[in-house]
């Protein structure tokens, strides 16, 4: 019998948050873990206990999550991991893969990487006062793979998890394609379990990887199955092919989603933010939807949006 992978579903920040989650895995299933979307370092103490309000255990009982920070200073991320240590975290991922212009500027997410005597200084700092273990989730680089290939060999002296790696750099944002040479480079300088990450879109591209890197056990999947919620399980052998079910399956989700969003965020605004948003990629689902989905982006108000919502799902 195959062995079947160990799929992650991918932190993207103003989606996968808890709502997304628990929504999602009662209507689709594959996933083994999630990784959440960064806690943004906050120096506030109210802004701290806001920022965590997403990894409360009492609402993270659907599917296991790890938290991840952000932070490029020892003492503010220790402050943090002790937060989470004390909520019954014992797993921790950090963020050095994030590309976004607003985090990398500022020496964090794959911005850090260039300095790769700082990411050793904090790791020595913070490891041995961590109950929790650590892994890290990087790109190959900011400006140039070389700066994976100058870390990862020096990684090898800590106790980490695992290395979740997408292979892109971080000037790429999410443009061009992944660097499969540059990821298989990387798994000949590491001693550490690594998982692969980046546009798993199709079981067809699933298979390409996993012929390439049979060594990889374990996968990060985050904008594939967001436009495709099925991809998890058809990963794990579940096919559903029967059309009819297919959209039923993805309106019930679609709905319970909305109404959690209608229960949680403050104002319309932020309600067609996040419904836009998920529907950014959703939309892949729906060939031949062009039309409802312009009135869905122009959508002013929760009306107009449901209206169009309808007439992507019509047949």
């Amino acid at each position: 019998m195959t062995e079947q992978p160990f799929l992650y579903l991918a932190p993207l920040r103003g989606i996968t948050d808890v709502l997304f989650r628990n929504v999602f895995v009662r209507h689709f299933g594959g996933f083994d873990m999630a990784v959440a979307p960064f806690i943004n370092p906050q120096r506030s103490p109210s802004g701290k206990k806001k920022m965590l309000a997403d990894l409360f255990p009492e609402e993270n009982t659907a599917l296991p999550v790890i938290p991840q920070l952000l932070d490029n200073r020892a003492e503010d991320f220790l402050h943090l991991a002790k937060r989470l240590e004390d909520l019954g975290y014992t797993s921790i991922n950090w963020n050095l893969g994030c590309p976004a212009p607003m985090v990398a500027n500022k020496g964090r997410g794959s911005g850090f990487l260039p300095f790769p005597d700082d990411i050793i200084r904090l790791l020595d700092t913070v490891i041995p006062q961590l109950s929790a273990t650590l892994s890290i989730k990087m790109r190959l680089g900011f400006h140039d793979k070389g700066e994976s290939i100058d870390l990862l060999p020096r990684f090898n002296d800590y106790p980490l998890d695992e290395i979740i790696i997408h292979p892109r750099i971080g000037k790429q944002m999410y443009k061009g394609t992944t660097d499969q040479d540059g990821f298989a480079a990387c798994l000949d300088l590491t001693r550490h379990r690594v998982v692969y990450n980046g546009d798993i879109i199709s079981r067809d591209v699933y298979n390409a990887l996993a012929l390439r890197f049979p060594s990889i056990k374990r996968w990060m999947i985050g904008r594939g199955v967001l436009a495709d919620p099925f991809l998890a399980e058809e990963l794990k052998g579940v096919l559903t092919t029967d059309q009819i079910e297919r959209k039923a399956r993805i309106r019930a989700f679609h709905d319970e989603l909305l109404e959690a969003y209608r229960q949680r965020l403050s104002g319309p605004g932020h309600l067609l933010g996040k419904t836009k948003q998920l529907w950014l990629y959703l939309i892949s689902s729906f060939p031949g939807k062009e039309k409802p989905f312009k009135k869905l982006k122009k959508a002013k108000t929760e009306e107009q949006l449901l209206t169009a919502v309808e007439q992507i799902f019509a047949e």
